[in-house]
């Protein structure tokens, strides 16, 4: 196949996704949703423009950066990447963005070395980056680090490979149907509270987190970065005050996105242990995200991630009853929390690739 050098330029961020110079982030948010339909049949995996701008346009906690790769006026791939501001950070992370029908021109290695050159310049030592996998056995399949899970070869992870990344971890994204028998949840929800016993209780609100909250939820946030399985993957640890909490609920919503939280507290000290959090975009009849979930390593073994799941999902059918599934990612090895979704109604719809290269 005939290779063009494209041309790259940095994507614009617009002030407002009326503006004139909005066509080419509105062309990001299409190409996401593009790639992970053709990639696995699911373009709701990727968010639109308006869930998109808030986060790119705030840059007190993460630096968003894009880059568009046209040939003539046509565009045929981008970047998209993101910085944590952390001290410690040594990471840039990237998803690449090339369709079906331009990949083999050399559109994906000009942009593979146009991230590489954005994450030294930020001083960043590794890149990291992510493939989507339908959940099919074919001749080729790869396994990560962590031996768990496999999935199959795609011609974004033979670049990976040949450009030398390692698959570090592979993920379950999983789906519940929102519209099925409730009874199960139910029982349980009952099984596990009984279990976890007087010590524990359950808090329920829609986000934004009430002020007094802020900093219990900030502590439980902070936890994601460094309890939740992440195999050899470098995540700087993650510094979460209630300031924090407030700025990144703004963004939520002015997205116009709705979520709701769950969370335990651990009543002898007052303490949040365990949260749950379920986000639907603007269009309240779309795909849930499942958004995050953690039980505090200290506390596990009480079945509280059970608690916050299913009371969640109970409380989410209620508010939100136009949504049809909830989308949830888990890493094969994270057996626990698996355990809990394929117990109650959780099926696997695709599988993602943790790629990490040093640089």
């Amino acid at each position: 196949m005939t290779t063009v050098e494209p041309t790259i330029s940095p994507l614009i961020v617009p002030v407002s996704l009326d503006a004139e110079d909005a066509a080419d982030f509105h062309a990001c948010a299409a190409l996401n949703r593009q790639i992970c339909d053709e990639m696995v049949g699911l373009p709701d995996l990727a968010p639109d423009a308006v869930q998109m701008l808030p986060e790119w346009q705030d840059e007190t906690d993460g630096l968003h950066r894009g880059f568009v790769a046209r040939i003539g006026d046509e565009i045929v791939g981008m970047i998209t990447m993101f910085f944590a501001l952390e001290e410690d950070a040594r990471a840039a992370e990237f998803d690449m963005l090339v369709p079906r029908a331009q990949w083999g021109k050399g559109v994906e290695d000009a942009l593979l070395a146009r991230a590489e050159a954005e994450a030294r310049a930020h001083d960043r030592s590794i890149l990291q980056t992510w493939s989507l996998h339908r959940p099919v056995e074919v001749d080729r399949m790869l396994v990560p680090r962590t031996g768990w899970g496999r999935i199959p070869a795609t011609p974004l992870s033979d670049l990976a490979e040949a450009s030398g990344f390692v698959l570090e971890q592979v993920e379950r994204n999983s789906e519940y149907d929102l519209h099925g028998d409730a009874a199960p949840l139910r029982q349980a929800l009952a099984d596990a509270t009984a279990f976890a016993g007087d010590d524990y209780r359950v808090l329920e609100w829609n986000m934004p987190t009430p002020p007094e909250l802020r900093d219990g939820f900030a502590a439980v946030l902070a936890r994601l970065s460094t309890d939740a399985p992440s195999g050899n993957m470098d995540f700087a640890e993650e510094s979460w005050d209630a300031d924090r909490v407030a700025r990144r609920e703004e963004r939520i919503l002015r997205a116009g996105q709705a979520v709701s939280v769950v969370a335990v507290q651990h009543v002898p000290t007052g303490e949040l242990v365990a949260y749950n959090e379920l986000l639907i975009a603007a269009d309240r009849t779309g795909v849930t995200d499942q958004y995050g979930t953690l039980v505090r390593k200290d506390h596990r073994g009480h079945r509280l991630g059970m608690i916050v799941k299913c009371a969640n999902l109970l409380r989410w059918r209620e508010l939100m009853p136009l949504s049809t599934v909830v989308s949830t990612f888990n890493a094969e090895e994270n057996r626990p929390m698996l355990s809990i979704n394929e117990s109650i109604g959780f099926l696997p719809v695709s599988y993602t690739g943790a790629w990490q290269k040093k640089i």
